[in-house]
């Protein structure tokens, strides 16, 4: 790594700026050592990601590129320690990691762990680190991902973390494929430049909306729109982050009127599982941020629609055939683009491009 983490105390290393944190992130040729923020992801390393992905969805069409990826790190074994619940993100890593052929364990219920016996999280993935050579991390404790990426680079195995959803703060995968997303959606189109994005629903406690807004400034003129009742507004600090960088955004309780601005519709839903009381959401109107048939006529031709899925009804079902809804889609590429960061941490990388390029 550029900047080890074992040169530096936990306490010198909590009180840097998170800017100040990433070089100790990484490993000498400038790749993910441990991923736990979107802002370890710039321009460059998100377009050799997007690139990765698209070179292991071509070999995996065919029965000996299948086996050429499955023989890549099959000496390889990752633990999804997944103390949140979760569907689509567990089944989109373990499908990952298959797909290379690294081998998995998982904890999906600490009530079947020792845990249940009083031991602390970090105990228990410290013991992960005993028997894995990746430990992919989900977990409503914020920061609990960054705390072990230190503790694991000041023990004697150095195992890697993937930061799989951190508290209401960080969700870097999940912005990673939402970006791998856009690029598709729109490669025959421009690319991912001079676009309006809109992010709908609960943006205040959505972590996927921080996360995302954060990797769009990586790429040249995009606007960005928040769409929410005021009680679930984006949060000063990823405004504060967005003048610094000089992009353009506004706030609105307007849906349609966004959505005739957008090239893309990122909807979320109500992330009531952060209530601090009982019922607290449903105090709050969120009737006029549902994206229904009448919408859909507003959207550009070349529009797409987004979301981080599950939906409960912020998207209307007749919504789903329209060719610009790509939740479904985005869901798919989730698998593809946490496979070429799963290859690129273990240092595989090359050897696939290499393979695509003389076989394909």
């Amino acid at each position: 790594m550029n900047k080890r983490l074992l040169d530096i105390s936990w306490e010198d290393y909590s009180a840097l700026s998170l800017s100040e944190k990433l070089p100790y992130l990484c490993q000498r040729n400038g790749l993910p050592f441990h991923t736990l923020f979107a802002q370890q992801f710039d321009g460059q390393l998100i377009d050799r990601l997007a690139n990765l992905a698209n070179a292991i969805r071509g070999i995996s069409k065919t029965r000996t590129g299948t086996l050429f990826l499955r023989d890549l790190v099959c000496h390889k074994r990752a633990m999804l320690y997944f103390s949140q619940p979760s569907s689509r993100t567990f089944l989109s890593f373990l499908s990952a990691c298959q797909l290379l052929g690294v081998q998995i364990g998982e904890v999906r219920d600490t009530a079947t762990s020792s845990e249940f016996k009083g031991e602390s999280k970090e105990d228990s993935v410290r013991t992960f680190s005993s028997y894995f050579d990746l430990i992919i991390m989900r977990s409503r404790e914020k920061g609990l991902a960054e705390r072990m990426a230190w503790v694991f680079s000041n023990a004697v195995r150095q195992v890697p973390i993937i930061n799989a959803g951190s508290g209401k703060d960080q969700h870097p995968t999940q912005a990673l494929l939402d970006i791998y997303t856009l690029l598709r959606s729109f490669d025959r189109s421009g690319g991912l430049r001079d676009r309006t994005v809109s992010f709908v629903g609960d943006l205040a406690r959505g972590r996927t909306v921080r996360s995302l807004s954060r990797l769009l400034t990586n790429y040249p003129n995009i606007s960005q729109i928040f769409v929410a009742p005021s009680q679930l507004q984006i949060g000063q600090d990823i405004l504060d982050d967005l003048k610094e960088k000089g992009v353009s955004y506004s706030l609105t309780d307007d849906l349609r009127l966004a959505v005739s601005k957008s090239d893309a519709v990122y909807m979320t839903r109500i992330q009531d599982e952060w209530d601090n009381k009982q019922g607290e959401s449903q105090e709050i109107d969120t009737s006029r941020f549902v994206f229904g048939t009448e919408e859909l006529k507003l959207l550009k031709p070349t529009g797409v629609i987004l979301h981080p899925l599950p939906r409960r009804n912020e998207i209307d079902v007749a919504v789903d055939a329209d060719p610009r809804a790509m939740y479904w889609r985005q869901m798919r590429n989730g698998m593809w683009i946490r496979a070429a960061l799963i290859a690129e941490t273990f240092g595989c990388g090359k050897r696939i491009f290499d393979y695509y390029s003389h076989n394909l």
